[in-house]
């Protein structure tokens, strides 16, 4: 077994003898890329979303050094028409980027490594083929293919580890997508691989519009195409998972759900089930990355008032985005939707395609985000998510002063930050004020309920006794005002057939007082 050629199925072994979901159906993606125009395949996801798993997956049932058929007989893809036809047929050359980034090598090296090290490699595997001091890793592939017709599996997992790593560095990075060009671009290219796959967080730089692998098919957290689920545990996927472990499933869905990818509306993060499932309980597996820190920075700078926009999501709203802008490239974040795509690629944000905006997904990311408010020093909006256990406490207890006092405080504390002009404001605020309600609610904004919407909804989840809230705003008139029209349109009928009681709260803002007033109501069926 080699260090970059021919690397053998033991990396597949280990994770099947793991926690493992069935994604072989990609296989079959891939096998029908194979000598097609279609051969060239980069896939993106956010950290932890399984691609290494599917590179060393992809690597074991091609590589021809290895017997991989039982490994794969009892999977989806040994159904698949081509199982057969391309089960360990090539040899595969696999470089996983980051094993070049964490060495101690400088960074102008990093390509010239590359090229010795697994052109050596190829020598010792190939040892009749005759070694010139100019021929480059894409001369010797060349000469491989002309005196064995064999044709290669590319596989390159974290592609843009060096992009990620030396973001500032347009020389390291020139130099590593120019070896990428040699390789990959032109009709030598066709002859000698039968097909290649990368793997990375960002999709491939933009040059003047273009991507300088343009012949490559991107499969993106944007535009995942029809490889949406194979990357990511969906719904079905992590029930079954968490009766097998006898785990909470409603608590799988609020601390991992929520990402919507091409078709599939709920995906959850498959690192952190599986990492949940070990531990036996839920909690927040999200390591912040060097990475968000320079995303963290770009919040700080407030593009277009991107501070708004931030806040507006941690209170549960959808901000529209533009992601046909980027570059691909954090080193040229230039706006707020630049910013917005960055934390899409990188998992912080999740995109509906069909509405064209982004939002949290889900508590795990949620957590997140609030550390990053704290580390941008957002004093404010940081105390208002502090205080929000208070006013929950304050709500349940139908204590009307004490929550009218709650949102005035968190009113006053993110004035500073956020316009507070009409209904619509005046909901970011009492969303963020009600944060901490995320860990017993299922928060709702403008629910469909009785005759109309109800502006926020809380139902609680599965296994928590506490009763539904149906909040109501209101801009300058009054607290009743806000309490008949939740009555008069028939709401509480209607978030009754989720849930059993439920508490009515009037919220309204006096623009000429700048204060809140609160009305409550208990109502049961």
């Amino acid at each position: 077994m080699g260090t970059y050629i021919n690397l053998g199925n033991e990396g597949f072994q280990r994770i099947r003898r793991s926690e493992y979901v069935d994604k072989s159906g990609l296989i079959g993606e891939i096998n029908k890329t194979l000598f097609t125009e279609h051969s060239y395949s980069c896939v993106t996801r956010c950290r932890r979303f399984g691609k290494s798993m599917a590179a060393k997956m992809l690597c074991a049932y091609y590589d021809h050094s290895c017997d991989s058929r039982a490994l794969f007989q009892d999977l989806q893809i040994a159904k698949d028409p081509s199982f057969e036809e391309h089960l360990n047929k090539y040899p595969v050359i696999f470089l996983d980027m980051t094993n070049f980034t964490a060495r101690d090598i400088k960074k102008e090296e990093i390509v010239p490594t590359i090229q010795k090290e697994v052109k050596e490699e190829l020598l010792s595997v190939y040892p009749c083929i005759a070694d010139h001091p100019e021929d480059d890793l894409m001369a010797t592939l060349i000469k491989i293919e002309q005196h064995y017709h064999e044709k290669f599996i590319f596989i390159i997992d974290e592609w843009d580890a060096i992009c990620r790593e030396y973001l500032k560095d347009e020389e390291s990075m020139d130099k590593y997508v120019n070896l990428l060009r040699r390789l990959f671009k032109g009709s030598n290219s066709e002859k000698v691989f039968a097909g290649v796959y990368m793997t990375g967080i960002l999709p491939i730089k933009k040059y003047n519009t273009q991507s300088a692998l343009n012949n490559f098919w991107q499969y993106t957290m944007i535009q995942p195409m029809r490889l949406d689920k194979y990357f990511g545990f969906t719904k079905e996927e992590v029930h079954q998972l968490c009766l097998k472990h006898n785990m909470n499933f409603d608590e799988m869905v609020k601390w991992y759900d929520g990402y919507q990818i091409g078709n599939q509306p709920s995906m959850f993060n498959p690192s952190s089930v599986v990492k949940a499932l070990a531990c036996g309980e839920c909690d927040s597996f999200w390591a912040t990355t060097g990475a968000f820190d320079a995303v963290a920075d770009y919040i700080k700078m407030n593009y277009e008032g991107l501070k708004d926009d931030i806040i507006f999501m941690l209170g549960g709203g959808r901000c529209p985005v533009d992601t046909t802008g980027f570059e691909n490239d954090m080193a040229e974040v230039k706006n707020k939707d630049d910013v917005f795509t960055v934390l899409i690629h990188l998992g912080y944000l999740s995109y509906d395609k069909n509405e064209g905006k982004c939002y949290i997904p889900n508590r795990e990311v949620a957590g997140e985000m609030v550390n990053a408010v704290k580390h941008n020093n957002w004093k404010e909006v940081s105390n208002s998510i502090e205080n929000s256990k208070k006013l929950l406490e304050a709500t349940l207890n139908c204590d009307e002063q004490a929550v009218a006092a709650g949102i005035d405080a968190a009113h006053d504390d993110s004035t500073s930050i956020l316009s507070y002009n009409d209904e619509n404001s005046l909901s970011c605020v009492i969303n963020l004020a009600y944060y901490y309600t995320r860990n017993d609610y299922i928060l709702f904004r403008e629910l469909a309920s009785g005759k109309g919407f109800a502006d926020i909804v809380m139902l609680p989840r599965k296994n928590v006794d506490k009763p539904a809230l149906v909040v109501e705003l209101k801009y300058d008139k009054d607290a009743d005002t806000a309490i008949s029209q939740i009555h008069r349109k028939q709401y509480p009928a209607k978030v009754a057939e989720y849930t059993g009681d439920m508490l009515l709260v009037g919220i309204n803002y006096d623009k000429q007082s700048k204060t809140h007033t609160c009305h409550i109501e208990r109502w049961t069926k």
